[in-house]
């Protein structure tokens, strides 16, 4: 057998695991800053698995280092509209300290892949790169246009990611009009009968903010009732124990009427606690997309122990739900008082789309095919993904990223949570699943 034959017989479950785990292996940190190795080796590496199968692709650099890859496959139907599958190569950091296995070494223990991006976001990365290469090598076209996008900066707003794409190369994405991403088409199992395929078709803004407090500053033995740190701390205690009230949106309605049916039981908003426990790890996730939210996360303030600062500060990661922005914004300055100044270090909107669709009809043909008691279902993401950026260009986003679980994987707690790790038969899925969507989209 030739070199040539070799490799046409290699397909993309056989080379998904080896792809995330090299791309789990290429540290990617990002720190918020530039502080981080950045995201070019991952964008070369990208480009050269593209390139080995004969695409073209295209390595934008938005600052040194910041590096995103971008390529386009050639439809049956070019006149169709074109589908945009995206993903970003970088990751949050991670403490080797920590971890069961070392956080950037991509092992294979209990059935997983562990690594730093094992699930936020290298498995999609990799099983698109895997079924792509399979596609290409044997010479499947997909029914319409694709355009490829493995994005730097999504962990910090993708200010040098998407962002920077939408703003100045627009023309990567002529002609798109549909997209997937990550955080969506994961399982829930329900019984032996049912399993559910999360989709996000929304997901809630998002107010990263600097909260300060202006104060007298003085002596510490010295009595001062001006305190910058005492004013600042219990504002941000006010706004950390609030309960914000619940507002159900339309994607959580369609959720909830879903969970109803396959429980078996009727559920109230109002009353959620006995209906989250049943969901196990993903109680988080759909938890707080019943309300907006602001956690603090950060104080500074002082540089000596004995003297009272003139100047406090906070750092406060608030999420608002879609068309609920105005009412967030609202509470939270009543919260926080007239003493505190609030600033956005990051802002972006929230996002809500319907569940119907041919792409939807793709999701679902592809997951029962695989997986005969599936059944896919909207649900909202309590974060933020580079939908956001290609909403700006009328791209429709849907998060898509297929994995059937493990019902005892805590699949929400692996998002930047320590020993992240994806099930090896899980990408296999994933690719066979992938491969089907596209058939059908």
């Amino acid at each position: 057998m030739s070199e040539t034959d070799t490799a046409r017989s290699v397909t993309g479950e056989d080379e998904v695991v080896d792809l995330c785990r090299e791309l789990i292996r290429i540290d990617t940190s990002n720190y918020g800053d530039h502080s981080g190795p950045g995201e070019r080796k991952a964008a070369e590496y990208v480009a050269e698995k593209l390139a080995e199968v004969g695409l073209e692709p295209k390595i934008i650099e938005s600052h040194p280092g910041r590096a995103s890859t971008v390529a386009r496959i050639e439809g049956e139907d070019p006149s169709r509209p074109a589908l945009l599958i995206h993903g970003h190569t970088d990751v949050v950091p991670a403490d080797a300290d920590d971890w069961t296995h070392h956080p950037f070494s991509g092992e294979i223990a209990d059935g997983c892949v562990w690594g730093r991006g094992a699930v936020d976001m290298k498995d999609m990365d990799a099983m698109t790169l895997a079924v792509v290469r399979d596609r290409l090598r044997s010479g499947r076209k997909p029914p319409r246009d694709i355009v490829l996008a493995f994005l730097a900066d999504e962990e910090a707003g993708g200010t040098y990611g998407a962002k920077y794409l939408v703003r100045e190369h627009p023309e990567l994405f002529e002609g798109v009009t549909e997209g997937i991403g990550e955080v969506g088409g994961f399982s829930f199992t329900v019984n032996e009968q049912l399993r559910l395929y999360l989709v996000e078709t929304a997901e809630k803004g998002m107010h990263w903010m600097r909260l300060t407090v202006e104060g007298t500053a003085g002596h510490g033995s010295m009595t001062n009732t001006d305190n910058a740190i005492t004013e600042l701390c219990e504002a941000v205690a006010r706004l950390g124990r609030h309960t914000w009230p619940v507002r159900v949106t339309k994607t959580v309605r369609a959720f909830l009427d879903e969970l109803s049916d396959a429980l078996g039981t009727e559920l109230d908003p109002e009353n959620m606690d006995e209906t989250l426990a049943r969901l196990g790890g993903i109680a988080r996730m759909i938890g707080t997309t019943l309300r907006n939210s602001a956690a603090p996360t950060m104080l500074g303030a002082g540089y000596k122990v004995n003297v009272i600062p003139g100047q406090a500060t906070a750092h406060v990661d608030g999420r608002f739900l879609p068309g609920y922005e105005e009412e967030f914004l609202a509470d939270l300055d009543r919260i926080l008082g007239p003493r505190v100044k609030r600033e956005d270090v990051h802002a972006d909107k929230a996002l809500e789309t319907d569940f119907d669709g041919r792409l939807v009809d793709a999701m679902q043909t592809a997951l029962r095919a695989e997986d005969p008691i599936a059944r896919a279902v909207p649900y909202m993401l309590s974060g933020g993904t580079d939908a956001k950026s290609f909403d700006d260009l009328g791209i429709r986003c849907f998060g898509f990223a297929p994995l059937q679980l493990p019902p005892e994987l805590d699949f929400a707690g692996m998002f930047h949570g320590v020993d992240e790790r994806v099930p090896v038969d899980g990408l296999k899925f994933g690719v066979r699943v992938l491969d089907r969507f596209l058939d059908a989209s």
